[in-house]
């Protein structure tokens, strides 16, 4: 009977133990993926921000920049590329609406950003874009891996139309959760006017002709939870300037914007709320439960073969039977 104890306990022992790494290495990339259909908004808010006066082309202090920035899966879309990729993709439809402190637009950019579900890395497809132009991301945005690493990342800029690395700058702790800060630095650049223009009759084909170009900086900042790959917070220190051509009257550059750009702070505590409650199913498959499955595998290998020695154990002599007593002759 301990013998087939020992034996079914030596088949849990193996069967937990090989389900460790498997739950780690293969169920968990499978199972871990950014919804298709997710939908998201984030407003940011710059405080004593500069805003260009188009009707006296002049910079002016305002008292804030609201920026709002959705993001919504498309499903549809996400079939399609599916279907002509072969990958498991997420159609990301995002828009970027800034307006001044009178409620009057100040931009409007929409943005096509497709990548792969799991991954996170940029799948190119038809339709990927940003305000209407076709562009080819080689790097992450809006949102970093999963389990993501103490390294460098490409990350995509949707104003300059460029990739560049955005640095990992060491582990913080952020609102209670530990997160890892990463910033990026795109220098001054020459980028296209938005489609869409703050000023009715005004378009980017009108001002290209005046010679006026449009540049921009921008110091990017985020705090990333690494087990969801979630930025908990955002920050921008943005500069846009106009330059040159008769727009600007002689005058050889003028501040078009200029703001630090920050996540509200309403947003930032449901997205803290939102990452805390995430963390569990990766914390479940990555940690938990694989550490678990193999100490219990260990634990039950330990036990059958403890049965398994008592099984072996060779028995001790046999009791002596008491001998009969002899016939007592007189």
């Amino acid at each position: 009977m301990r013998r087939k104890a020992g034996l079914i306990l030596l088949a849990l022992a193996v069967f937990f133990t090989a389900l460790s790494p498997l739950l780690r290495w293969y169920v968990f990339p499978r199972l871990a993926k950014v919804p298709a259909n997710q939908y998201q908004t984030m407003v940011l808010q710059a405080k004593n921000a500069t805003l260009l006066d188009y009707s006296t082309m002049t910079p002016r202090t305002v008292p804030e920049v609201t920026v709002v920035q959705t993001l919504k899966g498309n499903v549809e879309a996400a079939r399609t590329v599916r279907r002509t990729t072969g990958r498991d993709v997420v159609v990301w439809d995002g828009l970027s609406y800034a307006q001044g402190p009178d409620g009057q637009m100040v931009s409007r950019i929409p943005e096509r950003y497709i990548f792969d579900a799991h991954s996170q890395q940029p799948v190119h497809a038809a339709g990927e874009m940003v305000d209407q132009d076709p562009v080819r991301r080689d790097g992450i945005e809006f949102k970093w891996p999963f389990l993501t690493q103490k390294r460098d990342y490409e990350y995509f800029d949707a104003q300059a139309r460029v990739t560049a690395p955005i640095h990992y700058k060491g582990t913080r702790t952020f609102r209670g959760v530990t997160v890892y800060y990463f910033e990026q630095t795109i220098p001054w650049t020459k980028v296209p006017f938005p489609k869409v223009m703050p000023v009715k009759g005004i378009t980017p084909e009108g001002v290209a002709k005046t010679g006026t170009t449009r540049w921009y900086t921008t110091v990017r900042r985020f705090w990333v939870e690494p087990l969801t790959g979630a930025p908990v917070s955002g920050e921008e220190i943005h500069k846009e300037e106009l330059r040159g051509g008769a727009l600007l009257g002689g005058r050889a550059r003028v501040t078009a914007f200029a703001g630090d750009v920050k996540m509200r702070e309403d947003y930032i505590r449901s997205t803290v709320a939102l990452v805390k409650h995430n963390r569990l199913p990766i914390l479940l498959l990555t940690s938990y439960l694989p550490w678990g499955f193999l100490s219990l595998g260990l634990c039950l290998l330990a036990l059958s073969l403890y049965l398994e020695a008592r099984g072996r154990r060779p028995a001790g002599p046999a009791p002596a039977e008491p001998a009969e007593p002899e016939p007592v002759t007189a």
